[in-house]
């Protein structure tokens, strides 16, 4: 599997520290419109769960988070997931679970704007 040490320096901009408290307005347009891709933020925390935002563009690799599922929601632009069996294709408003353990590698073809759903504490990059 492809370790994030293997990529070139600035690949991945990946912070996983809250940006905004419970109660807080966000505007995710504005987030998004701010930064390049890849960029990926905790957003909030909702339960024992976390929402994250990702810029993307291209390959990330192909990983698996053994104890939590992880959701993809596609606000903007085009996200294939490849699992090991097939691919799912998400267009904005779209979204799937990807269920814990399960290897995939998501493309994003263009800038895509995600929002994700998983377990506080996951590591965004993969087990």
């Amino acid at each position: 599997m492809d370790k994030v040490a293997d990529r070139p320096a600035g690949q991945y901009d990946i912070e996983t520290e809250v940006m905004f408290a419970q109660g807080t307005h966000i505007d995710v347009a504005a987030t998004a419109a701010a930064v390049q891709p890849w960029w990926n933020r905790t957003l909030t925390e909702v339960n024992d769960a976390v929402v994250r935002l990702g810029v993307l563009e291209g390959d990330f690799h192909w990983h698996r988070h053994d104890e939590e599922d992880e959701f993809f929601y596609v606000v903007e632009g085009r996200l294939d997931i490849e699992l090991e069996d097939r691919t799912v294709v998400l267009e904005p408003g779209q979204g799937v679970t990807v269920p814990r353990g399960v290897m995939h590698f998501p493309h994003a073809r263009g800038r895509t704007v995600v929002l994700m759903v998983e377990k506080a504490g996951v590591v965004p990059t993969g087990d």
